[in-house]
């Protein structure tokens, strides 16, 4: 307890921040040992979206000495590259303390003598992954948690090429500011500049340059009827240029959710994926007779879909986007990532095109392709897409809400739905049914020890059928991840990168005979699913 409370009280001393001093002096005032145990028990690290936690003072929480030694290790790490005093952009959403954070990020990154450039207000992620490239900088900053609960916040590290961080530089990094000084000594200037709407009206024009809304039909467009959510996040206005200069009608908005609010009164939480988040966007959709109804999660870099009141899969949507991108001839290369279903290599396939799985994760994603056949689709099954990678080299739920449109308005034409398409899929290929089993924790030793008993006992079959077990701890890279495989079966277990949860990716494929066999297919496959999720319980014991 002494020591800890030396800790606490050297931190406190260091902390420029003057309400986040005065929060870790009370708790040392108060004797509170289990609160300074969470706080100084070890700093943020690395994870799949760089830097993520609670708002709170102390060395394992988001705050201002947080993030300015985050800015500092990462101009240490530029600087040592030989990219001193070159550009750096940094972004902001609308949480709590995001605009601050970014400020204090620009000031240190000045004050180590980098040209620094701040987007002018609360704007989506996939604005700034593309003003990254766009302006020539050398690394991005988003101040985000993206669908995080409202009382996180994280920090979001982008390299010259717009793409999140991979090993070895997220280590590098981390390093670096382990090896920063006190929050306090850091040197600062407020020698940066603020962006106008230019980046933002640039990023709008690429997206539908990108996406050619002009060989949809021009009255089909406008027919469309499109439902619409920002979740309290910062996507409304972006999007709405998007759709506009993309010769939509008028987006109807959940009026409750179209402004930020770091609040997020009106979810459990600001996630898509998350039961009831979509509820009123299902409602308005119903009431204005929309043909399509999407939502984007709170920074604005992915996206859900619903459809005559049934939320797709991230598996369904990737599948439809791909499909209709290789309809379209866009010819290169086509990923989703090892968790996310297996029906889009599928068509790539039997389009001639080649197809990727990556490890888990954007940051891989983004980097599948080669100099001759280079990216030109990817998604994860956690509602990320790439329809556009030469504009947003990241996930971007804006893009793909457009693209979502497009095909929906294609499809019209001839009096079909998006999901009359997935039924055409599925008696061309097969029905690819997935889904999750998914627990959240509060205590994260609960997850390791689920994983230590599936890797010493793992199931010898699953759905009856015999299945292979790989664990991918030694996979190149290696990941947190057991894959178990069968004649038609397959189920991925890894611990969540961004949340307190354990994850099982769920996939059966039933075979299709015709389109009267889809509905018996349909029920096959979610029975198949309840199966699965049964014994993946049993097997975790979670």
């Amino acid at each position: 307890m002494t020591d800890l409370l030396a800790t606490a009280r050297a931190w406190a001393a260091a902390d420029p921040h003057a309400g986040d001093r005065a929060e870790i002096e009370a708790l040392v005032e108060a004797g509170d040992a289990a609160e300074l145990e969470r706080r100084f028990t070890g700093p943020l690290t690395f994870g799949t979206a760089g830097l993520r936690g609670p708002l709170r003072a102390g060395p394992a929480g988001m705050n201002a000495a947080v993030v300015g030694r985050a800015a500092a290790g990462l101009a240490r790490y530029l600087t040592d590259a030989g990219q001193g005093g070159r550009g750096v952009v940094i972004g902001y959403d609308a949480r709590h303390r995001s605009d601050e954070f970014a400020h204090v990020s620009a000031a240190v990154l000045s004050g180590a003598g980098f040209a620094v450039s701040v987007l002018p207000r609360p704007l989506p992620t996939p604005v700034l992954s593309y003003a990254v490239r766009h302006l020539g900088a050398v690394a991005g900053v988003m101040v985000t948690a993206s669908h995080n609960p409202p009382q996180d916040n994280g920090y979001k590290v982008y390299l010259a090429d717009g793409a999140q961080l991979v090993p070895p530089a997220d280590r590098e990094i981390e390093a670096a500011i382990a090896a920063a000084g006190p929050a306090r000594e850091l040197p600062l200037s407020d020698d940066w500049n603020t962006l106008g709407d230019d980046v933002e009206a640039d990023y709008v024009a690429a997206v539908v340059r990108a996406l050619e809304p002009d060989r949809v039909d021009a009255a089909a467009r406008r027919r469309l009827e499109v439902a619409y959510t920002a979740m309290h996040g910062v996507g409304s206005a972006t999007t709405r240029q998007v759709f506009e200069a993309a010769g939509f009608a008028a987006l109807h908005c959940v009026a409750e959710q179209d402004r930020p609010d770091p609040a997020f009164p009106t979810v459990a939480f600001p996630n898509p994926e998350e039961p009831g988040a979509v509820d009123l966007l299902t409602a308005l959709a119903g009431s204005t007779g929309a043909d399509v109804a999407i939502a984007e999660d709170p920074d604005a870099d992915r996206c859900s879909v619903v459809v005559g009141g049934r939320q797709l899969t991230g598996d369904e949507v990737g599948v439809l986007l791909g499909d209709w991108l290789l309809r379209r001839g866009v010819r290169g290369t086509y990923a989703n990532s090892l968790v996310s279903g297996s029906l889009l290599g599928t068509i790539a396939r039997a389009h001639g095109v080649p197809f990727e799985q990556t490890p888990t994760g954007f940051k891989w994603i983004i980097r599948a392709g080669s100099a001759s056949a280079p990216l030109v689709f990817g998604y994860e099954e956690a509602l990320g897409y790439a329809v556009s990678p030469s504009v947003a080299h990241d996930k971007d739920g804006v893009s793909a809400a457009l693209a979502v449109a497009l095909l929906a308005a294609e499809l019209a034409v001839d009096g079909r739905t998006l999901t009359d398409r997935l039924d055409e899929l599925a008696v061309e290929h097969g029905l690819y049914a997935t889904g999750q089993y998914s627990v959240r924790v509060e205590d994260l030793t609960l997850i390791s020890g689920a994983m230590t008993r599936l890797r010493a006992q793992p199931p010898a079959q699953l759905l009856g059928r015999p299945v292979e077990v790989v664990d991918l701890l030694h996979a190149e890279p290696p990941l947190d991840a057991v894959r178990l495989t069968g004649e038609g079966v397959r189920v991925i277990v890894r611990p969540s990168g961004t949340e307190p949860k354990l994850k099982a990716y769920l996939e059966t494929v039933v075979p299709v005979p015709d389109v009267a066999g889809l509905p018996a297919a349909r029920g096959q496959g979610a029975d198949q699913l309840d199966r699965l999720r049964t014994e993946m319980a049993a097997a975790l014991g979670l």
